[in-house]
């Protein structure tokens, strides 16, 4: 059971930092391939939120004790395109009082 409201701002980054990489991602092949080039304001809105993870996932590992292994789920799903999905979806489950996705899953 969640007993704190920084696993609660952890899961509200998760999704847009989820996003800011994959568009991130998208605007790096764009300035590869065309004249678009939207990385620097991408990349400084992807930073922004990377960090507010890592900020986040700090504090919520601390209230709620969790496990090495779990902690380092967490952040290894913010560095993976699409991760901060599943983060999203497994703090969702947290918060609303449902078993915690096991580490090792």
């Amino acid at each position: 059971m969640v007993n704190s409201s920084a696993v609660h701002r952890l899961r509200l980054v998760s999704g847009p930092e989820g996003v800011s990489f994959l568009l991130l991602l998208l605007c790096s092949v764009l300035k590869r391939t065309t004249d678009f080039n939207a990385v620097p304001v991408m990349g400084m809105v992807h930073g922004i939120l990377f960090i507010l993870y890592v900020v986040f996932w700090i504090m919520a590992w601390q209230t709620q004790k969790w496990d090495v292994k779990r902690g380092a789920l967490l952040f290894i799903l913010s560095v993976l395109p699409g991760g901060g999905f599943v983060a999203e979806r497994m703090l969702a489950k947290e918060e609303r009082g449902g078993a915690a996705v096991p580490a090792a899953a």
